[in-house]
Formats: C-alpha cells, sequence, structure tokens
C-alpha cells in the first residue's frame, strides 16, 4: 500500500516517538520536496523509510498553490501521480481539496486506530493526549470522543 503524507502528520507522529507506525501500517511512504523541506526545518532528519519524489506536473501544483500551502498543493499532486492508496492530510481546506481532485484521504485519528486495530498502539486515547500536549495537535472535542469510541475506549 502506498500513502503519500504532508508535513503535519509526520511531523506529529514524529513529536510523539510513533513514527514508525507509518512504516508499519504502508508499504511505501513517500513525501515531495516541499515536506522534505518542511521536515528537514523541524527535526534533524528525515526516518529512512520515508521517501522523497519528485513532481512531475509543476503547474497542477502552481494552481493548487493559490489556494493552499505549497507542501499541501505538492502532495495532492503527487497522489495523484504516484496513484497513491491514501494521501495522509489533516489540514481540513487540503483535505477538502484533495478529495475534489479525486485523492483518497486518510488522517492522524484515522492512522492510529488502524494502528491500534494492528495492535501497533495500545491506547488511541493515550495517543491523541500525546499528540495534543507534545505535538500541539488540535482536535474538536466530538472528534476526539468519536475515534477513542471507535477504538473501543
Amino acid at each position: 500500500m502506498l500513502v503519500v503524507s504532508d508535513t503535519s502528520p509526520i511531523t506529529s507522529l514524529i513529536s510523539i516517538r510513533k513514527v514508525e507506525i507509518l512504516q508499519d501500517i504502508y508499504e511505501t511512504v513517500l513525501i515531495p520536496q516541499a515536506v522534505a523541506v518542511e521536515l528537514q526545518s523541524y527535526h534533524d532528519g528525515i526516518p529512512s523509510f520515508i521517501e522523497t519524489a519528485q513532481i512531475k506536473d509543476v503547474s497542477a501544483v502552481q494552481e493548487l498553490s493559490v489556494r493552499l500551502d505549497r507542501g499541501e498543493a505538492e502532495s495532492i499532486v503527487l497522489a495523484k501521480e504516484s496513484r497513491a492508496d491514501y494521501l495522509l492530510i489533516d489540514e481540513s481546506l487540503g483535505r477538502s481539496v484533495a478529495r475534489s481532485e479525486g485523492v483518497p484521504v486518510v488522517g492522524l485519528v484515522g492512522v492510529l486506530l488502524i494502528a491500534k486495530k494492528r495492535a501497533l498502539v495500545s491506547s488511541v486515547t493515550d495517543a491523541l493526549e500525546s499528540l495534543e500536549q507534545e505535538a500541539g495537535f488540535y482536535l474538536p472535542d466530538d472528534v476526539k470522543s468519536m475515534a477513542i469510541k471507535e477504538a473501543g475506549e
């Protein structure tokens, strides 16, 4: 399975020391160059299992960059070009634009729910709490409650 990721999900998982769950869930994790640059500005390095890929359709990125930041725009285009199974993105505008472009999306909460089902994390509640406290990851209470309920916690 192939997933393309935007910056924030990877940054958030690195912050709570759970980034390896992406490798455990997805066969291949791709990021575009703009995301690689952003990750390198926030962290000492990019996890070795994450591959950087070049965008072919620069004009599509430019069109999307009118509405989105460069990382989101490149991620959507790379997901389309690579025929990714999912685009891992959390920002609501980016998710909406990706869906309108025909790109299937998954968010960090979805990844945590998959990780819980595969016993890669013991508690979605604890992971969400860590994301909030250590990564500054904000989730509305109703989304958090739904995720915890879906995780069976």
